[in-house]
């Protein structure tokens, strides 16, 4: 007879904060703002290093979460001989955040890796995103932004190129998340984000809205996430599809949502091969 097979427990976020918290490198400002900095984490070896740009999640609010949440991931991509530029920003919960600023911040400092890249070894010339969570959606906008509307106060005439996405858990279509009262963000965070003073207010923050992105598309997902329902995955990847973008999902069993960025998981492992595939040119 077999054995009943115990059931799934998922990470919680205070099995991941609890244990020791690795370092970055270098912290650098792109304002005046406490969130407006980047973290920076340099491998060991010869330059210029693989770049990966990092966006956290929280449901877009600061006080849930900020870069630091990242901090493992990080380092144990620092490890892998990986260079990896962290992004924070401010969130709707903070003066400034929401509408446009959380785009504009997240925009500002990954612009930011022009400026200072090139002297911390990074290369520029094929750089992956990473997203968890809200920032999942973040780092799938940051890769659409040559996409924005011209009248969009968030369009630039040369946004740095991202080479690949891949969105951990995320929430890419925003109008889909506002419908969802089954999402672990809630639905009145959406208004909070995009603003609610403009006729179309999804044309140039959600990420359906921008497709073709142009650029291959990862989206991981625990099949036991009990905060991003998994449909959203789903429905998003069959948009970008159907718009001739390259996109897979990849399901990881017996994961809920805080795995996703947890170093010694499953799911994580699938995003360090997929990483790795992302590099191999």
């Amino acid at each position: 007879m077999t054995a009943p097979t115990a059931p799934h427990r998922p990470l919680t976020w205070a099995d991941l904060t609890a244990r020791p918290r690795p370092a970055p490198d270098r912290t650098l400002s792109y304002g005046d703002d406490a969130m407006q900095k980047v973290d920076v984490w340099l491998p060991r070896g010869a330059r210029p290093y693989r770049t990966v740009l990092m966006v956290h999640g929280g449901c877009w609010q600061t006080g849930i979460a900020d870069r630091r949440l990242m901090d493992w991931v990080a380092d144990d991509l620092r490890r892998a001989g990986y260079a990896v530029w962290n992004i924070d920003y401010r969130g709707v919960d903070r003066a400034g955040g929401g509408y446009p600023g959380t785009f504009a911040d997240a925009a500002a400092a990954t612009d930011l890796i022009r400026a200072e890249g090139p002297a911390l070894g990074l290369d520029l010339r094929h750089i992956v995103a990473i997203g968890h969570s809200a920032g999942g959606h973040l780092a799938l906008w940051l890769a659409g932004r040559a996409r924005l509307p011209g009248d969009s106060p968030l369009r630039r005439a040369d946004p740095l190129p991202i080479a690949r996405v891949i969105s951990l858990g995320g929430l890419p279509d925003l109008a889909a998340t506002a419908a969802s009262p089954d999402n672990g963000c809630g639905t009145e965070v959406v208004a909070r984000l995009v603003g609610g003073d403009r006729a179309d207010p999804y044309a140039d923050t959600s990420v359906p809205r921008l497709l073709p992105l142009g650029v291959p598309q990862d989206l991981v997902n625990g099949r036991e996430d009990r905060i991003i329902p998994y449909r959203l995955a789903t429905d998003y990847v069959a948009r970008a599809l159907a718009a001739g973008d390259r996109a897979a999902l990849h399901t990881v069993p017996a994961t809920g949502h805080v795995e996703l960025i947890a170093p010694e998981s499953a799911a994580w492992a699938e995003t360090k091969r997929l990483l790795a595939r992302a590099f191999a040119r």
